[in-house]
């Protein structure tokens, strides 16, 4: 029997009698990362919510989880078993969809708890979505694949909820402004966390604020977006003039204006560089 357990997303007070109750019945923990299963087990423990365990703890993440699943027996699952990502709902932008599938397929029982997940925080806290969304979770990595992936989201009849690293959020936030200044955003950082901070307005006022800020700690933490909905008489596109204006590489602008515009790649290639 496998049993998949929600996680606290920052707030240990958020873990379920649920999820407390099914742990003290698994001999094995299945996790994202180890590590991090560990020490929440181990606060869960310090704080007398759990009794101690000597559980026998498995790395199963997106790396390892088809070789894992490809070297076992079915005959493991037979053990009570439970899976942890680091924070939050497994399957939901973590792992465990793959052994989901594996489970349904050799029809092994398995179970899935409910508990918090930053996208039911999103809803409820943005006041944007009454009813239908989409949840996109990270945008690309890639700048030319995020810029198109912007361009063809900001058409989207339902509000969009998406998360970002700290790292690349000014770079995401930018390529937006530059599709619609105007639309409405809520942004979050380390919802439940004792540094949760919230942001509402347009994509310009927000973007603005944040780059006027002084605290370096501020950006620091996961963030979440709502992205309010497109407008059905709105066709919004990133224009050739606002992708010339982007500091990005030529390279990458040449190959965004070929698939614009049409036309050879190395043609607008030489003509930025000149």
């Amino acid at each position: 029997m496998v049993t998949f357990l929600p996680t606290p997303i920052g707030n240990l007070q958020d873990i379920t009698l649920h999820t407390l109750e099914a742990l003290k019945q698994c001999d094995v923990l299945l996790c994202e990362d180890t590590r991090v299963s560990k020490k929440l087990v181990t606060l869960l423990v310090e704080r007398g919510l759990l009794p101690h365990k000597d559980y026998i703890y498995y790395p199963f993440h997106t790396h390892n989880q088809e070789r894992f699943l490809a070297q076992g027996a079915v005959e493991f699952f037979s053990q009570n078993i439970g899976f942890l990502s680091d924070a939050g709902m497994p399957c939901i932008s973590d792992p465990g969809v793959e052994l989901v599938r594996y489970l349904q397929t050799n029809n092994i029982p398995f179970e899935v708890l409910g508990g918090i997940s930053a996208v039911t925080l999103m809803v409820a806290f943005s006041g944007i979505i009454e009813k239908e969304f989409s949840f996109l979770g990270f945008p690309p990595h890639k700048l030319k694949e995020k810029t198109e992936f912007f361009s063809l989201v900001f058409k989207s009849p339902y509000p969009i909820i998406l998360y970002e690293s700290p790292h690349r959020l000014f770079e995401s936030l930018e390529l937006m402004t530059q599709v619609d200044k105007n639309r409405q955003v809520f942004l979050a950082k380390e919802l439940t966390k004792k540094y949760q901070s919230t942001f509402k307005g347009s994509l310009e006022e927000v973007l603005k604020t944040l780059r006027s800020s002084n605290n370096e700690a501020l950006l620091k933490g996961e963030w979440a977006m709502v992205v309010d909905k497109a407008k059905c008489t709105e066709n919004y596109t990133l224009s050739e003039e606002a992708l010339l204006a982007l500091e990005i590489p030529p390279k990458i602008k040449a190959k965004i204006l070929a698939k614009m515009k049409g036309g050879s790649v190395s043609d607008y290639y030489q003509s930025l560089i000149k």
